[in-house]
């Protein structure tokens, strides 16, 4: 890889991939070892989303923007999201708290689904020939906070002392910041799916050679 590749932020993407097996790893394998099984892998899932909370904000604000980074950056987020989840879930299993794993894993299929449905948006909105620079809105800021957050709630609670009642809230905003983050980018592609940004942008095309309006761009999230 040359030096472009090998930027601070790229970096950073590469480093949450290998992160997010560790703490798969010490959150599954270290049940035995008392509180470190818990504190561990949450100090891990911290790191790991301090690393996603940074590239981004880096790569924009010095122009380090690359192709590899616009590939890597999003699986890498994906990759620490989704296995995080499951690996929670098999978690709360092997613990013995089946209650918490039923209602945990609709939030995980929540999550599957959300995923799933952007990234089929992407590529058919892709596959149109229309390019659209989507910024991060509320909700999609929201969901990613939210499952941040969540995540090391969910890990840590059994030291507090009370039950699951914090993260059944924190299930409950994961899932409702989710739908709506989802819901969120549905909406902002819905002309560019049903070919109207396309026949505005042909029209355009053969009437004027005028850049396209940034009002023709729809709110989204990362």
């Amino acid at each position: 890889m040359n030096s472009k590749i090998l930027n601070v932020p790229n970096v950073l993407s590469l480093i949450r991939v290998a992160l997010v097996p560790l703490f798969v790893a010490t959150l599954i394998f270290m049940r035995d070892v008392g509180i470190w099984g818990l504190v561990i892998p949450a100090i891990i899932y911290a790191l790991t989303a301090l690393t996603d909370m940074l590239d981004g904000k880096i790569a924009r604000r010095y122009g380090l923007v690359t192709d590899f980074g616009k590939f890597i950056d999003p699986l890498a987020d994906k990759f620490m999201v989704i296995s995080s989840l499951i690996a929670i879930n098999v978690r709360l299993l092997l613990d013995g708290e089946l209650i918490a794993a039923r209602v945990f894993v609709w939030l995980v299929l929540i999550v599957l689904f959300r995923e799933l449905a952007v990234t089929s948006l992407r590529l058919v909105v892709a596959g149109s020939g229309v390019k659209v620079d989507l910024a991060a809105n509320l909700f999609g800021k929201l969901k990613t906070v939210s499952q941040m957050v969540g995540t090391v709630v969910i890990i840590l609670e059994p030291l507090f002392g009370t039950g699951r009642i914090i993260s059944y809230v924190m299930m409950a905003i994961m899932a409702i910041t989710t739908l709506g983050s989802g819901y969120s980018y549905f909406v902002g592609y819905v002309p560019y799916i049903a070919g109207k940004k396309n026949s505005d942008k042909q029209n355009m095309d053969d009437n004027t050679d005028e850049a396209k309006p940034s009002s023709e761009i729809p709110p989204s999230e990362d």
